[in-house]
């Protein structure tokens, strides 16, 4: 059983089919040096999974013990996946080889890769669905099309959901499958040392590891979901469920979140309801991204490659400085503060960010689609190129090009006392709370009294709102010219 992004032992399809149709099952997880070599040394995605690693391996060895099997734990490599998973498979004699899917365009290639090399020594790669209720092209349109729009793609994955599709796959009463790991291949979950990163801020942050954690956040969770769809807009008070790095990871399965959201959907609570429709938005843009893989190069609506975003060295210094939080907006600010210190960014706050960095920079969202990739612990391609298409209007059921976000009145609306501003912005947190939004536009005694003085102890704003509108309605004129061309 190969692990990927499914880092739990408890309602695991593939686990489940592997121990049910093996004599003996040998579990492994590879830190892949392809995914990994790249990365900067402190990552707290690594960390993330090396603590969740070691959580699966101890649950392993307790459902082993269970059926009368000691060390069966996890076999962890730190290899090339597609060299150490056939070796491996060799080195063992399987027969065959169990996994999740896994629809991004790299590990397409890696499983193909996989594949081939394993069926050139007679092993089976058997792969399942897990990660989503309903994936690639399970759920289409009446004329047996994927879905482009998200509304009707939700009613009809509403329409073919059956209690199976929530059902969980059961572990614990096949487990005396799992076999002793053999000699040489019996060792702890290496450090991260012992791979090349280094300890991040991940163990001061309040995003508990591995299965129990995800169980720690969900419970939660249910304490407050009824409130979800007013709270979670607002990045100053604990609205989300904060399970996205948990359903990135697989450390909580998406069928027991999704059946509960269902149930209480189906008795009429309206936040279980909104979070529902979340985690069907994340069905779609995985399916998005399995039947239109060239989202993860280009605009999902092909007309959006042709706008002209700013290039050149003040591109580069209005990019750096949305990316360390200087761009004069204290919403837009404050948010980059907290994915740079923490990892993570308010749902909310990421679409502001977004337009911010599209619409008032002028600056191609695939820069800033990179950037969360690198930071965001629950980076997920489809999810993040879905969001970063949206704001930026090139993708499915998109905000259309002409409606632009305008910083300071989602700054007043969603953020309006200024606590979460305040919170990582703390040199404006002496401003009152009507001037906290647009510190230039407070009084020079507002000012003194705070302590602040702009271009010195907080920027100026490095664009007008206003002019930026007029320049990006500008810049996206030749999508409306080419959708003219393209009708005629």
């Amino acid at each position: 059983m190969w692990f990927r992004r499914d880092l739990r032992a408890n309602d695991n399809a593939a686990l489940h089919h592997a121990l049910r149709h093996c004599r003996r099952l040998w579990c492994v997880f590879v830190f892949d040096r392809e995914i990994l070599d790249p990365l900067p040394r402190a990552d707290r995605r690594v960390e993330f999974i090396r603590e969740s690693l070691v959580a699966l391996d101890a649950r392993l060895r307790e459902l082993g013990a269970e059926h009368g099997q000691a060390n069966t734990g996890l076999i962890v490599l730190h290899d090339r996946a597609q060299h150490a998973i056939p070796a491996l498979a060799q080195r063992l004699g399987a027969q065959a080889v169990f996994a999740n899917h896994d629809d991004e365009p790299a590990a397409l290639t890696r499983d193909a890769q996989v594949l081939g090399a394993l069926a050139h020594q007679g092993v089976l790669l058997r792969t399942h669905k897990d990660h989503v209720i309903f994936e690639r092209r399970e759920v289409l349109t009446q004329a047996e099309r994927a879905f482009g729009v998200f509304t009707p793609y939700k009613n009809a994955w509403l329409k073919a959901l059956t209690p199976f599709h929530l059902k969980a796959y059961p572990i614990t009463k096949h487990a005396g499958a799992l076999a002793p790991l053999p000699e040489g291949l019996s060792r702890p979950v290496p450090t991260l040392a012992e791979i090349g990163f280094e300890r991040t801020n991940l163990a001061q942050l309040p995003l508990p590891t591995g299965e129990d954690g995800a169980h720690q956040l969900f419970d939660d969770f249910l304490q407050r979901i009824d409130r979800y769809d007013e709270a979670r807009d607002y990045p100053a008070i604990k609205g989300p469920s904060y399970l996205s790095a948990h359903l990135r990871f697989g450390t909580v399965s998406i069928r027991a979140l999704a059946s509960i959201a269902h149930e209480l959907h189906a008795q009429g609570n309206p936040g279980a309801s909104t979070w529902l429709s979340e985690l069907i938005w994340r069905d779609f843009y995985h399916q998005i991204l399995s039947n239109f893989p060239h989202v993860a190069q280009s605009a999902f609506k092909p007309a959006y490659d042709a706008v002209r975003y700013e290039h050149g060295k003040a591109a580069d210094a209005l990019f750096k400085a949305w990316c360390e939080g200087r761009t004069g907006y204290p919403l837009v600010d404050a948010a980059m503060a907290q994915i740079n210190q923490t990892g993570y960014m308010h749902n909310r706050l990421r679409m502001v960010v977004a337009s911010f960095l599209v619409k008032d920079l002028g600056i191609h969202w695939q820069w800033g689609e990179r950037y969360f990739a690198e930071h965001l612990i629950d980076f997920d391609l489809a999810a993040n190129n879905g969001g970063w298409q949206w704001a930026s209007s090139s993708g499915c059921d998109a905000q259309p090009w002409f409606r632009i976000f305008n910083p300071v009145t989602q700054s007043e609306r969603f953020d309006p006392q200024g606590r979460f501003i305040r919170r990582y912005l703390p040199q404006l947190a002496e401003l009152p709370d009507h001037a906290i939004h647009a510190p230039w536009k407070a009084t020079p005694v507002e000012l003194a009294a705070a302590g602040v003085e702009i271009g010195v102890h907080y920027p100026a704003p490095l664009v007008n709102h206003v002019v930026a509108r007029d320049k990006t309605l500008a810049r996206y004129a030749v999508v409306k010219e080419q959708k003219e061309i393209n009708a005629t």
